[in-house]
């Protein structure tokens, strides 16, 4: 009945239904192209307001204040589903129903006496446009999640941050000041103690030396918590100041060469919690690589393509089973959960040797710390992937998605 009528009016009319039905409008631009539609179909109609039931149900969204379920004329057509003629005659309230319940609702007016053709019209066309509508009511609610978990994820981060600003600070203040003053200390003590005493003076020199050698650890960890270049510079000059300290020091295999390649440019900067995200991602892999697989070379490639970001870091030293690396973690948790008391059930099985200690120990900090970066990962909406067999290297990749942003030049 409905496409009869409407086909009575001409194929025109028919025609621009489905040009505004398939356009690409989203809320609320695709209400105001269904309103313009309402009023050219129409003989006497002067105007229509078209009001669309937010996400919640609780309200009538449209350009002016939001609409309570139930109040007024608009509200009342949308809480029952039925055509509502107002009280002086000059326009309706139109329910667009989808599944039998209204998701929206047309507001015509006319200048004298609304025809009842008219009302038929736009009854018919509110038919047509409940998919339309259904359509642009589940993009808004996906938008406005996807808005909702951005919004969160940086809120994280910021947090996450925000902590280690402040741990950085204490420790800046507190920690590396009592180094300070104490290798003073132990300066002045060295000074002042007669030279007939030479093995009390090998033991002040060796305690300056740990005494430095703490303050030096101090303001590197200063340095991890929060580099400063990351906020003056961005993630680029992010990444080459962490090759160049990296290279700087030497693994357990000697001297270690760290590479920098990035390949394209954005339009816009990257956001700021995703830069620190993909920044500690690669402190993390890079420092796993000094620390445990005994690499002479590692790389980093930090890739802007079209829909997404992809740092990859990847190195040549020993490699290790992911498997074996994962059932050491959850052992280790375990363990942490039992206690003393789960020790000491095993004791009648045996000691574990020092060697195997420091094995597990290790196998539970990469199990963290690979933990650690799919979580920061994930809570962008994207993924890490480790790959890694024993005497082969690991490669870690992050890929974070980026909708909206294009490389220069595409």
């Amino acid at each position: 009945m409905t496409l009869e009528m409407l086909a009575g009016r001409g194929t025109d009319l028919l025609l621009r239904v489905v040009a505004v039905a398939c356009s690409d409008r989203e809320l609320p631009r695709m209400a105001e192209d269904l309103a313009e539609l309402v009023v050219r179909s129409a003989r006497a109609l002067t105007f229509c307001d078209v009001y669309v039931l937010d996400e919640e149900e609780r309200a009538l969204e449209w350009p002016g204040p939001p609409v309570p379920l139930g109040e007024g004329d608009v509200g009342w057509v949308a809480a029952h589903g039925r055509v509502r003629v107002h009280a002086d005659g000059r326009g309706a309230a139109v329910p667009v129903l989808a599944g039998g319940t209204a998701i929206a609702v047309l507001d015509v007016r006319s200048a004298g006496p609304c025809a009842a053709a008219d009302i038929a019209l736009v009854t018919s066309l509110a038919g047509l446009f409940a998919p339309v509508l259904c359509s642009c009511r589940r993009l808004r609610t996906a938008r406005e999640r996807e808005h909702a978990a951005e919004w969160f994820a940086e809120r994280a981060v910021e947090a996450q941050e925000a902590e280690r600003s402040r741990l950085s600070r204490e420790i800046h203040d507190g920690i590396a000041q009592r180094l300070a003053s104490l290798g003073f200390h132990l300066s002045a003590a060295e000074r002042a103690l007669p030279e007939h005493h030479p093995e009390a003076l090998a033991q002040i020199m060796i305690a300056r030396e740990l005494c430095e050698l703490a303050a030096a650890e101090t303001r590197a960890a200063i340095g991890g918590l929060r580099p400063p270049v990351l906020d003056d510079l961005g993630l680029s000059a992010a990444l080459a100041t962490l090759a160049r300290e990296a290279g700087d020091g030497h693994g357990p295999a000697g001297a270690i060469e760290v590479s920098v390649t990035i390949e394209g440019e954005l339009e816009e900067e990257l956001p700021d919690h995703v830069q620190t995200a993909l920044y500690r991602i690669a402190q993390e892999a890079v420092g796993n690589s000094l620390r445990h697989a005994s690499a002479s070379c590692v790389d980093l490639l930090l890739e802007h393509g079209s829909d997404r970001v992809r740092l990859k870091v990847t190195d040549d030293g020993t490699g290790f089973s992911l498997r074996d690396v994962y059932a050491q973690g959850v052992r280790g948790e375990r363990s942490e959960r039992g206690g003393q008391g789960e020790r000491s059930e095993r004791g009648g099985q045996g000691e574990r040797s020092g060697r195997g200690e420091r094995s597990e120990r290790r196998g539970r900090s990469e199990s963290y710390g690979l933990r650690g970066m799919a979580e920061r990962a994930e809570l962008l909406g994207g993924r890490v992937s480790v790959t890694s067999r024993p005497g082969v290297g690991t490669t870690v990749e992050a890929v974070i998605p980026m909708p909206g942003r294009r490389p220069l030049g595409a």
